[in-house]
């Protein structure tokens, strides 16, 4: 268990951890989770749309595990979407402080690794479309730590314990699961074979190859390679170069710090290292084998190279560790010129990413972006059963910063380009009614009332979220200085 000491220090990284990244409860993949969350508590929301969001709800006891926490403590969701948060980053960096236990012995120098993460949080992972951690509660943070606990368990030889936590990981994120898996197995088969690399590695590669066999090898259709198209990062052949750079240069940085510790004889730190070394290689040498045969893009979707996560959070808290160790020791200006041009690179990463919004928005905060204002306005004045229609762009827009509709207006919309096309392409089935929908609202910024009325005959839609420049001749009871809300008849 942490003591007193460590409980306030990593409570205090958390907190600073926040205030560098920044909260944005309703942003990216909150779009697909949240609603799984509010239909969970209230099922007459979203009749229209449910498939683009159900897909995933139902591979995962997120949302009933957030419902459950919000009806047991009586409290709103956006306090238990902010407590969860807070809980999550706090167990993260817990749990990498426990890790950094197996890896080193001085404080300081696990301070150090624990450091660099917490200033880390929202670094990109290569080409994955990932951070290490997000800025909101979602399935994948919380999978996060529970992958940390499982590898601390392994290291620790207390397998029952890796077992539960590898379970709870599962059920809250099967996929991300599978990769913690495959390296909390991995660590113990290399212990027992002690032997080099290219023997272990073949055993690894037939472990990981057996779970596309679930696949389908049939070629996709022309509605699932569209929505495939804005999801690039499933393929690694697509990848630009330095995000290919950043997938494979882990490898022989981990072959370094092995050999460091089997110099230093630390056992532990070495076997971790070089089972991390045969973890990325492999995985990589996978993402290359489904993205290169045409028989085999529909596999794409398993994304081998999102283990890149939790190699990417090892990297840095060994790393961290040993700059800890040979450069920043107990010289209090060294740690300060080391962690403050990160700090400051990262916050302004975040100011930039999310301009148009508060860096934190908190529950009760008069909302700064005209869309989430907009988007509040639908949720407080039209039906539940409302059905909306927005540029399916509209996430790209300028100023929108990402924000979720269906998260916050807690209402229907017609499918859009991006979050709706990844829901397609993990689950093949919904193609084609997203290609309808989205072939139906392409040529949204020549749209007039006559189109209007179309998809009000065809889909049922009942109001529209558009640029306020855009003339509609509908009528409009919301408006703001980016956006209008109108209805359609």
């Amino acid at each position: 268990m942490l003591k007193r000491k460590e409980i306030l220090i990593v409570l205090l990284l958390t907190a600073g951890a926040i205030l560098l990244h920044g909260y944005h409860p309703w942003a990216e993949d909150a779009e697909i989770y949240l609603p799984g969350v509010l239909r969970t508590l209230n099922p007459q929301l979203f009749p229209h749309d449910r498939p683009f969001f159900e897909s995933h709800a139902h591979l995962t006891l997120f949302p009933n595990l957030v419902a459950a926490l919000i009806r047991i403590s009586h409290l709103p969701m956006e306090w238990v979407l902010l407590l969860g948060h807070i809980a999550s980053v706090f167990l993260f960096l817990w749990a990498c402080w426990k890790l950094s236990g197996v890896c080193f012995s001085d404080s300081r120098v696990r301070w150090a690794g624990v450091s660099l993460v917490a200033a880390l949080l929202t670094l990109p992972v290569a080409g994955t479309a990932l951070y290490l951690m997000d800025q909101y509660l979602n399935p994948r943070n919380i999978a996060a730590f529970a992958a940390i606990f499982a590898v601390v368990a392994v290291m620790e030889r207390r397998y029952f314990r890796a077992l539960l936590w590898l379970i709870f990981a599962a059920v809250i994120h099967p996929l991300m699961a599978v990769f913690a898996c495959s390296y909390c197995v991995l660590l113990p088969l290399l212990q027992a074979m002690d032997v080099r690399l290219k023997q272990a590695a073949p055993a690894f590669a037939g472990m990981f190859l057996a779970i596309p066999l679930i696949g389908q090898f049939q070629a996709p259709s022309a509605a699932y390679r569209a929505a495939a198209a804005f999801h690039s990062f499933h393929y690694v052949t697509r990848w630009a170069w330095y995000e290919v750079v950043g997938a494979i240069a882990p490898a022989p940085i981990f072959w370094i710090f092995g050999r460091i510790a089997h110099n230093r004889r630390q056992p532990r730190l070495e076997l971790m290292c070089r089972a991390l070394l045969v973890y990325d290689l492999v995985y990589f040498v996978a993402a290359v084998i489904v993205a290169v045969p045409a028989r085999f893009e529909s596999l794409a979707r398993i994304q081998p190279l999102r283990s890149l996560h939790l190699l990417y959070v090892l990297l840095f808290l060994i790393g961290g560790g040993f700059i800890g160790e040979f450069l920043l020791k107990n010289r209090a200006w060294r740690w300060v010129t080391f962690l403050l041009p990160i700090c400051a690179t990262m916050y302004g990463a975040q100011e930039q990413l999310y301009g148009s919004s508060d860096h934190i928005e908190l529950p009760g905060m008069k909302l700064k972006n005209d869309y989430e204002q907009a988007f509040l306005w639908a949720r407080q004045n039209t039906a539940v059963d409302a059905y909306f229609a927005l540029d399916p762009r509209f996430l790209h827009a300028s100023g929108e910063d990402s924000q979720g509709f269906r998260a916050l207006a807690q209402r229907s919309r017609l499918a859009d380009d991006y979050k709706d096309s990844g829901a397609v392409s993990m689950f093949p089935p919904l193609a084609e009614e997203w290609y309808a929908q989205t072939e139906a609202i392409k040529e949204w910024p020549r749209f007039g009332i006559a189109d209007f009325d179309r998809l009000h005959d065809h889909y049922g839609v009942s109001w529209i979220v558009i640029q306020r420049s855009q003339s509609t001749g509908l009528e409009c009871p919301y408006q703001n200085g980016t956006v209008s809300v109108c209805e359609t008849r």
